[in-house]
């Protein structure tokens, strides 16, 4: 009936000739259309594929997913500021279930009090979000508060609305904006529009020979400011249209979005749509610079001649400039990196893994390739939503279903999103993890408090123990005789921390008391600290991954390394096409993670087996690492540093001195630069801590007049600096 009457509407107006009713049914038609698209989602979700986000398969999910709640929301209008907190939890919006063939409500979102006088209108400081608060007061230089030190002064609104002119507006938006029309720096995170700080001191040659280095001597600027005042002289209605498309899909979009201080990645594509709208004037531009010079050669045709082949030069530098930092031909890692992610596994494996960047390419390779399907690849940053649980406890082609205990309505959407820590005395020296599983499983008030929402489950210890079957685990070869003297009595226990368990967490934790060693369970080396659980001393490295084992090696913070089976996996099972080819453009994220978890692998196994005594297979790792990943295909990074030690003690003397020589007139030349243009933080300290590693290194091998020769150079790029690595916020 409501299409019918959309349908009639259009034919009626249409009919009565109602431009204005017309449009707006239109509009309104236009609109549906393009939700209609969604609808395949609506019939993909109900063949339960594998990779079925959201799992929008009934009105809930479906209205869920087109909401995009899974991304939460932030506060546009007016609300809290960084510094506020929590006072209260109110009952929100219904949360509906299905149960029996009807809807009904299970429970109620929590709605959030927040103090009164750390609100604001327009909040644009506004993020929660654990190491943001540091970042906004470095931005903004703002002392700790005298009456609580472990929170800043509330900011300005002053400081609020600058705050979105220079941060959001500028660097989030304008930089990108200059990026298009300007040109870049670099590639590297955080790199400005290259104009701008080309004149400030000598480029380095990080910068000078980084394939996204562009300058585009601001000619698409010209043309496109050219563009816009031709339109609006000529054609003012339709520059309005064009300006407001600009607009909308530019600063319009910033203060919708309200970025955090930092993203997981640039967000330049963000915006792409008021850069193809500036393109429209860059197009009109030509028309402005015909009409200037037929002003004076007095022909028009040879103005518009002279006009286009001028012009077309302007697309051309662009194109020449920027193809070497767009080409991905022979660029394979993104495939390599998640195979030998998945190399790393034993068969039948459980692998947690992060984000986006450290999941998609394995779910490609099993999907498209079919390669080692039977390892479960468990998405931690999906693994705080009820669909994505519930999906985990179906098989998965060879992978069986995950050894998940709790039920759905243990795992809800706003049921048990994070377990706060509160420890009881009576069970503070610890607590079998199967038995508190069940009881989060039952609800059990021996775990529960008294909060304004009604009974809460908690943790009432820090401390876990996990039942073990030591005869089993002997006989299934799962520990490796050099460390079957390790092996505890029949119980594990750990250290979890004086933590709140968030649902992840709480699902992780179900996984690993009920799996009883029976299917390996890793842990990918990308993830953060608290991923691991505290479990990090019963993590055995085995390549890109740690496995988890039922002993520990204590005071091993970073795990450990089984020699035998990583080098068996490093060098026969993995692969890293074309790394060492310096024609491959390798972008500021493959330089990332990829690569760092391919140089620390080797670096850990190459000083395990020096440890050991193996020096000539170290020594083979080590050159295996350069010659895989040498620094003309991708520079030597922070972890690269950290192979000049171990060449030196496999006997490469000479290759770790060329390497020391290298870094140093690197880091001094980055150093001299990012000093006199004023340049990012960080950036210095990274420089200098590689410099300062190098120094020690050379000292701790005894070739002292090397290390004396670095640390002069160490001591006067320290000096120059001063005081200026303390931003002045408190902020480490």
């Amino acid at each position: 009936m409501f299409f019918g009457a959309v349908i009639y509407g259009v034919w009626f107006a249409q009919k009565k000739k109602n431009p204005v009713l017309s449009t707006a049914l239109l509009s309104l038609a236009f609109v549906l259309i393009g939700y209609l698209s969604y609808t395949q989602a609506l019939v993909r979700a109900n063949y339960n594929p594998p990779i079925n986000e959201n799992n929008p398969s009934d009105a809930i999910n479906y209205l869920s997913y087109l909401r995009r709640e899974q991304y939460g929301s932030r506060s546009l209008t007016y609300g809290p500021l960084f510094t506020a907190r929590v006072t209260d939890i109110r009952r929100g919006d219904p949360m509906y279930k299905m149960e029996g063939g009807q809807y009904k409500i299970y429970d109620y979102k929590p709605e959030y009090v927040w103090e009164k006088d750390q609100q604001m209108v327009l909040p644009r400081l506004w993020s929660q979000q654990p190491g943001h608060a540091q970042l906004y007061a470095s931005i903004l230089g703002l002392p700790r508060d005298p009456s609580d030190q472990s929170r800043f002064v509330k900011p300005t609104f002053g400081q609020n609305i600058g705050y979105m002119f220079s941060r959001q507006m500028g660097f989030m938006y304008m930089r990108y904006f200059m990026w298009n029309f300007a040109g870049r720096e670099s590639d590297y995170e955080w790199a400005d529009w290259m104009p701008r700080l080309s004149n400030k001191a000598a480029l380095p040659e990080s910068i000078k020979n980084n394939k996204a280095h562009d300058n585009f001597y601001f000619l698409p600027l010209i043309l496109g400011l050219l563009g816009f005042f031709i339109q609006f002289t000529k054609r003012e209605k339709d520059w309005l249209v064009v300006a407001i498309s600009f607009l909308m899909t530019g600063l319009a979009l910033v203060v919708f979005l309200n970025s955090p201080p930092t993203e997981p990645r640039e967000r330049d594509y963000i915006y792409v749509g008021s850069f193809y709208f500036f393109a429209l004037w860059a197009g009109l531009g030509v028309l402005a610079l015909q009409q200037f010079l037929s002003k004076v050669s007095k022909n028009t045709v040879t103005a518009g001649v002279l006009a286009s082949v001028l012009s077309l030069g302007v697309p051309v530098m662009m194109g020449t400039k920027s193809w070497d930092n767009h080409d991905r031909s022979n660029r394979w890692h993104s495939v390599d990196f998640a195979k030998n992610m998945l190399s790393s596994c034993a068969p039948n494996a459980i692998l947690f893994t992060g984000g986006d960047n450290d999941t998609f390419p394995l779910w490609y390779v099993q999907e498209v390739e079919g390669f080692r399907t039977d390892v479960r690849v468990c998405n931690l940053s999906l693994l705080g939503t009820d669909w994505y649980i519930d999906q985990m406890k179906r098989q998965t082609y060879e992978s069986k279903p995950l050894p998940i205990t709790l039920e759905m309505d243990n795992f809800r959407t706003g049921i048990n999103d994070q377990i706060p820590f509160s420890e009881n005395p009576n069970v503070k020296d610890g607590i079998d993890l199967q038995e508190y599983i069940q009881l989060v499983k039952q609800n059990n008030p021996a775990i529960q408090v008294q909060t304004t929402l009604g009974q809460m489950n908690v943790l009432p210890s820090s401390i876990f123990s996990l039942k073990l079957d030591t005869t089993k685990i002997r006989q299934s070869g799962l520990v490796s005789k050099e460390f079957e003297s390790l092996l505890p009595g029949d119980r594990m226990n750990w250290n979890f921390g004086q933590n709140d368990i968030t649902k992840p967490e709480l699902i992780q934790l179900d996984i690993i008391a009920h799996n009883n060693f029976e299917r390996p369970v890793y842990f990918a080396s990308t993830l953060g600290s608290q991923s691991y659980l505290g479990l990090k001393e019963f993590l055995q490295l085995e390549g890109y991954a740690y496995r988890l084992m039922p002993f520990k090696v204590p005071g091993a913070r970073d795990g450990f390394v089984n020699s035998d089976i990583m080098y068996k996996n490093m060098m026969t099972k993995m692969a890293w096409r074309e790394m060492n080819n310096p024609n491959v453009y390798y972008d500021e994220t493959y330089r990332g993670a990829p690569t760092v978890s391919a140089r620390i692998a080797f670096y850990r196994l190459a000083t395990q087996l020096i440890q050991e005594g193996k020096l000539a297979e170290a020594k083979t790792v080590l050159n295996r690492c350069l010659e895989a990943i040498p620094d003309k295909a991708i520079p030597y990074d922070q972890i690269s540093v950290s192979f000049i030690g171990p060449l030196i003690s496999v006997g490469e003397k000479a290759k770790a001195l060329q390497m020391a020589e290298l870094i140093m007139k690197r880091s001094d030349e980055n150093l001299n630069y990012y000093i006199e243009s004023n340049g990012d933080s960080q950036d210095i300290r990274v420089n200098l801590y590689q410099m300062n590693l190098v120094v020690q290194q050379l000292h701790d091998a005894k070739l002292e007049a090397e290390a004396n020769k670095y640390e002069a150079i160490f001591n006067r790029q320290y000096q120059r600096l001063g005081n200026r690595l303390d931003d002045g916020s408190g902020a480490e």
